[in-house]
């Protein structure tokens, strides 16, 4: 219950209360109230006016939360068929401002031309936009690229084909007489004792 409906509720309460007190204590009773006399009869049928208006609104509120319940739900399916005509007649009449005044709408206004100073602040917000996000063309993004340390990176490259190989020479078993003396010195054996 929200704390209007709460305090419209104790108000009922309190003027209820009120007219019954006064009927019981003060079953003939008159009043002076702000340079107005009241009997008992005329204070209890104010008093009744007023409870009757409070409900009378409590009752439309309530009526009116339904009612605007059910033009939600009905704008929900309608509105979209709506727009949907209102666009299909635009274009099928265009700019014919009688026809189109038949059905209660006015033609499409063609964009004013954009003055040099107009067409310099957006070309400088778009520019200033294209900073803050960060945005490049293709060839600055191919320059952009990241530093990263400690690893090393490894290029894979596809295997080539191996040129063919030269044709060896066949080889001629070597003779005893035909080997040569060594002409090298030999070292010094490291196994024999110096004096």
């Amino acid at each position: 219950m929200s704390k209007t409906s709460t305090s419209k509720a104790s108000t009922l309460a309190q003027l209820q209360a009120l007219i019954t007190g006064l009927q019981k204590q003060f079953p003939n009773g008159q009043f002076t109230l702000g340079n107005t006399a009241f009997t008992t009869a005329t204070l209890v049928q104010a008093l009744q006016s007023l409870i009757d208006a409070i409900n009378a609104v409590n009752t439309a509120q309530a009526n009116a939360k339904v009612a605007v319940a059910a033009l939600r739900v009905t704008v929900a399916t309608v509105g979209p068929v709506v727009l949907a005509l209102k666009r299909n007649l635009l274009a099928m009449f265009g700019t014919a401002t009688d026809t189109l005044a038949l059905f209660g709408l006015e033609p499409r206004k063609a964009p004013a031309p954009r003055t040099g100073p107009e067409i310099a602040a957006a070309a400088a917000k778009a520019e200033a936009t294209r900073i803050a996000r960060g945005t490049t063309s293709k060839k600055k993004k191919l320059a952009v690229t990241g530093n990263v340390t400690g690893v090393t990176v490894t290029p894979v490259t596809a295997p080539t084909a191996a040129p063919p190989a030269a044709p060896v020479p066949p080889v001629m078993p070597a003779t005893p007489s035909a080997q040569t003396a060594s002409t090298t010195p030999s070292a010094p054996s490291t196994g024999a004792a110096t004096k």
